[in-house]
């Protein structure tokens, strides 16, 4: 793709004490990449998500968002989020909020939007995501898909160049991962930009447009998801589709 990346990763390495959980990582995402990071529990794909989103302080490396450094330790973190959203498996609602409180909360707070128009854009956001009639509830009054749902909406609704998913399909009940892999499907088709750790094989080799394999901390192997589990180069990421294919 031409232009440059939306997110380019260099070098990047964490270690929390002796522990190296993220060594030597360089990733680049362009606009409307969907990303998927798959690999064994413990390979380092959430903690990846997390230094991104600047949750985690690396130890060294670059990371570049839209050509700008925000592994600088004197970035304005709360900027650099504006521009990201995260959504993680435990969802992260505000129990104390309504499903639309917690939807508009960014928006109003961090973007100045006035509390009207938040809510405006929040309802026809809920309204595409099926959650029209849940708006005024409280989360602990929603199932886990209506839930997992909601925390993809209040991601949405600051309308950010990346969307990052970390293993949102892991906290839910089997019948309802379908609902929420559909709604991470409809905004892959519509363009958005996504960088996801997934344990969904058949997903990521439906939606993706690369997938990377990590290992120990290293993105060992990426490519194409045809050619990632189909014909992987290495042996290691053969060994982890075996096993989890079959």
């Amino acid at each position: 793709m031409s232009g440059p990346p939306l997110l380019k990763v260099t070098g990047l390495r964490k270690a929390y004490g002796e522990r190296v959980v993220l060594d030597d990582v360089d990733l680049t995402v362009d606009p409307h990449d969907v990303i998927c990071l798959i690999g064994s529990s413990g390979s380092g794909k959430s903690t990846l998500l997390r230094c991104l989103d600047l949750l985690e302080e690396i130890d060294d490396g670059v990371i570049e968002l839209e050509g700008r450094e925000i592994s600088d330790p004197r970035i304005d973190q709360r900027a650099v989020r504006q521009r990201m959203g995260m959504v993680f498996q435990a969802y992260n609602l505000f129990p104390h909020l309504s499903v639309l409180d917690n939807v508009t909360l960014a928006p109003r707070r961090v973007h100045g939007v006035p509390r009207a128009d938040a809510e405006e854009q929040a309802r026809e956001l809920l309204g595409r995501f099926g959650l029209a009639d849940q708006a005024e509830k409280h989360p602990d009054r929603l199932s886990g898909g209506q839930q997992q749902r909601a925390a993809l909406v209040r991601a949405l609704a600051t309308k950010p160049a990346l969307l990052l998913l970390d293993e949102i399909t892991a906290a839910l009940d089997p019948e309802l991962v379908g609902e929420v892999l559909t709604i991470v499907r409809d905004l892959a088709a519509s363009g958005t930009t996504m960088l996801l750790a997934t344990h969904e094989m058949e997903f990521a080799r439906d939606v993706a447009t690369r997938v990377c394999f990590l290992d120990g901390g290293r993105i060992l192997e990426s490519g194409p998801p045809a050619q990632v589990f189909t014909e992987p180069r290495e042996e290691r990421t053969r060994q982890f589709l075996r096993r989890i294919l079959g």
